[in-house]
């Protein structure tokens, strides 16, 4: 059913390697993919600035469909700390990325839409080249004047809410307020409005290294409260999504803390969470209680556990696997597009004073899965944590891939005897230590078998025309 003529690859298994088996089972259907993104602070609050041909070319290869093919993106609603702190303790701990500006400096002033010029220039380039671009606004701390430490990086304890209760309204106004403000003045239509960012994390501390602050379950419950109101009155589309906690474990608390109050979950309009931890048993919990929710669903924000190089970024490839193939949310994203000091937090590696920049192996560990698993495409089963799989909307592509993260080649053999329909076609790419996304000759399909070996430490992506 399947033989035709394939370039064939050669033998590289060693005696004794165990081949691993990949079932790929379209009649198993999961999540429909709404995209793949990122946040946009820190890094567009400084690229930004940047001379125009070189925002249009960063944000060209970020969002062109043969490129990276993000279309999700994260627009952080600064809080704005204390300016006696300027160039103080964040630009100490994570540069002067890390000191976001605030819209409105204190309870009677006005706002300020002149600030944050840098990080709106690149949410609005996005847009111009990617008119289906989903955006997201974001909270990472109030208004420093409205904090019990009077800074942004949170409270003196960082186990205590840092937002005074006496605030609570005037913080909800505010994120609405910017989002009417783009809405009216760019007409950016933020799908979804984040209040809360790792907020039951106890690492917000004042003077600390960026903004943060702390929010307990049940002061996030009263919030939610007096938002949604707000909000459907704003004559906005925007929806709430809570909780952005930073684990698996947090977010799963959280969120029994909602289903509990019996009135939160009917409030949201999207769940999210990071997986910077998490086990595999606290995905299928976390995929159970989302089902339960009856919510959209987005990993939000993510990054490496781990390793240098190459093996940090295909770890965190596996991280991706796992969290698409075992918790199933629609949309995946990253933390940060550039970095200054290193390779495993960023796809582009800059001097933001420089204007610098190039491309670090994991644009093209990246690349593998965004440019080829594309939006509307559906997941489907493939019975190995090693490999991830999608259904074009049409049923006449199957991409999958498979990932080797060991320092050892690794034998595939790719079972297609479940797809109904004839192979017309196959193509291949390879990210390795020396493939950047690069093509390949396909592998040789015996009967209905894909047979590859996957060179160590690779990530192969095959896209199969089926007739």
């Amino acid at each position: 059913m399947f033989s035709f003529p394939l370039f064939a690859q050669p033998d590289n298994r060693t005696a004794g390697q165990t081949e691993e088996t990949v079932q790929i089972d379209p009649a198993l259907r999961y999540q429909q993919l709404e995209g793949w993104g990122s946040s946009l602070c820190w890094w567009a609050a400084q690229v930004g600035n940047w001379t125009p041909e070189k925002v249009d070319s960063i944000v060209d290869l970020l969002t062109s469909p043969d490129k990276l093919n993000m279309n999700i993106f994260r627009y952080n609603i600064g809080g704005g700390d204390d300016p006696s702190h300027a160039d103080g303790h964040m630009v100490k701990g994570k540069g002067k990325r890390a000191e976001m500006e605030g819209f409105k400096a204190s309870p009677t002033a006005d706002y300020n839409w002149e600030a944050d010029r840098g990080q709106r220039t690149i949410l609005l380039k996005i847009k111009e080249k990617r008119p289906d671009a989903v955006f997201e606004a974001f909270s990472n701390s109030a208004p420093y004047w409205m904090t019990y430490s009077g800074c942004a990086a949170g409270h003196a304890d960082p186990s205590k809410d840092n937002l005074k209760p006496e605030y609570y309204e005037l913080f909800c106004d505010y994120l609405i307020d910017v989002c009417k403000h783009y809405q009216s003045a760019y007409q950016i239509n933020f799908k979804t409005l984040e209040p809360f960012n790792e907020a039951y994390s106890n690492y917000w501390y004042a003077e600390g290294t960026q903004e943060g602050c702390h929010f307990d379950p049940e002061t996030q419950i009263k919030i939610i409260r007096l938002l949604y109101p707000k909000l459907r009155a704003s004559g906005l589309n925007t929806v709430i999504a809570a909780s952005d906690e930073t684990n698996l474990e947090q977010f799963l608390t959280v969120q029994k803390a909602y289903q509990k109050a019996g009135d939160i979950w009917e409030k949201l309009g999207q769940l999210n969470t990071h997986t910077y931890s998490g086990t595999n048993a606290e995905r299928e919990e976390v995929r159970a209680l989302v089902r339960q929710s009856g919510k959209p669903f987005w990993q939000s924000e993510t990054g490496p556990n781990g390793g240098k190089g190459l093996e940090s970024n295909l770890r965190l490839a596996q991280k991706l696997f796992d969290d698409m193939r075992i918790m199933r949310p629609q949309a995946w994203l990253d933390w940060q597009i550039m970095e200054e000091t290193n390779d495993e937090w960023c796809v582009l590696r800059g001097k933001f004073k420089k204007q610098t920049y190039h491309p670090v192996k994991n644009l093209y560990v990246r690349m593998q899965i965004t440019r080829f698993f594309k939006q509307g495409y559906t997941f489907i089963e493939t019975n190995n944590e090693h490999a991830l799989a999608a259904l074009s909307p049409s049923g006449k592509e199957l991409v999958f891939a498979v990932l080797n993260t060991e320092s050892d080649s690794r034998p595939f053999a790719i079972d297609l005897q479940k797809m109904p329909a004839r192979i017309q076609s196959i193509k291949s790419w390879r990210t390795s230590q020396t493939e950047d996304c690069q093509p390949f000759p396909a592998c040789e399909i015996q009967g209905q078998t894909l047979q590859y070996d996957s060179p160590a430490q690779s990530l192969t992506t095959f896209v199969l025309t089926l007739q």
